[in-house]
C-alpha cells in the first residue's frame, strides 16, 4: 500500500505479511487507492490541521494518508500487535513521530477512555471487517459521547449492501459515495451543542 497523496506521496506502508490472517482469523481488506483518493478530494478543505481518528487502522495506511496531507495527528488504534508496531516504525521512517499516536487496543475500548478523558476529534474514519456488528457498537458511542468536534465528520467505510442509520445521536448521513463494492457515508452533527 503508498501513500497516494501529499509530502509522503509514494511512501510504502504496508507489507504481504501484514496483510495474511492473523492467529484470530482476521484477514484485513484494505481501503484501495481509488476509495483513498476519492475520500480525500471530499475532505480535502477539512484535513489542514485536523484531529484525524483510524479506528482500525490496520496498516496505517488511511492515517498516513491524512498526515501528509496536512492533518496537525492522527490517531491510530489498532489492537493487532505486529500492526501497532509496524505504524509506529513507518511514523519514524516518514518523519511523523511527533504527530502519531498509536493505540493498541479495541475501538471501542480507546472510545470510552477518550470520553473519560473528555477528548474531541475532528475527523473519525470508521472501517471495521465488512460483515462485523462493529458500526452498531462504535457509532453510537461517537454520536452519544461528544467525542466529535463541532465541525467534524465521521466517515464510515462499509460494504454497499449494509444499511447505515439515517440518525444516531448527535450524528446524521449528510453524504454517501459508491466506489464498486465500498460505500463511504458521512456523517456530522444533526444539531450545534
Amino acid at each position: 500500500m503508498r501513500i497516494s497523496g501529499g509530502i509522503a506521496k509514494g511512501r510504502r506502508t504496508a507489507t504481504k505479511g501484514l496483510l495474511s490472517k492473523t492467529s484470530d482469523g482476521e484477514k484485513l481488506r484494505p481501503t484501495s487507492s481509488k476509495v483513498r483518493e476519492a475520500l480525500f478530494d471530499i475532505i480535502r478543505d477539512r484535513i489542514e490541521e485536523a484531529s484525524f481518528v483510524d479506528l482500525y487502522a490496520g496498516t496505517g495506511t488511511v492515517g498516513f494518508e491524512a498526515l501528509s496531507r496536512g492533518a496537525s495527528r492522527a490517531i491510530f488504534v489498532e489492537p493487532n500487535d505486529l500492526r501497532a508496531r509496524t505504524i509506529k516504525k513507518n511514523s519514524d521512517e516518514f518523519g511523523f513521530r511527533e504527530k502519531v499516536q498509536v493505540v493498541k487496543n479495541r475501538a471501542y475500548k480507546f472510545l470510552e477512555k477518550s470520553y473519560s478523558e473528555k477528548e474531541g476529534f475532528d475527523i473519525f474514519f470508521v472501517d471495521p471487517p465488512y460483515h462485523s456488528e462493529e458500526i452498531k457498537k462504535v457509532l453510537p458511542m461517537i454520536g452519544e459521547k461528544g467525542l466529535l468536534n463541532k465541525s467534524g465528520v465521521v466517515i464510515v467505510e462499509h460494504f454497499f449492501k449494509k444499511k447505515m442509520p439515517e440518525i444516531t445521536g448527535e450524528l446524521k448521513i449528510y453524504r454517501s459515495y459508491r466506489y464498486g463494492d465500498t460505500m463511504l457515508t458521512f456523517y456530522r452533527k444533526s444539531v450545534n451543542k
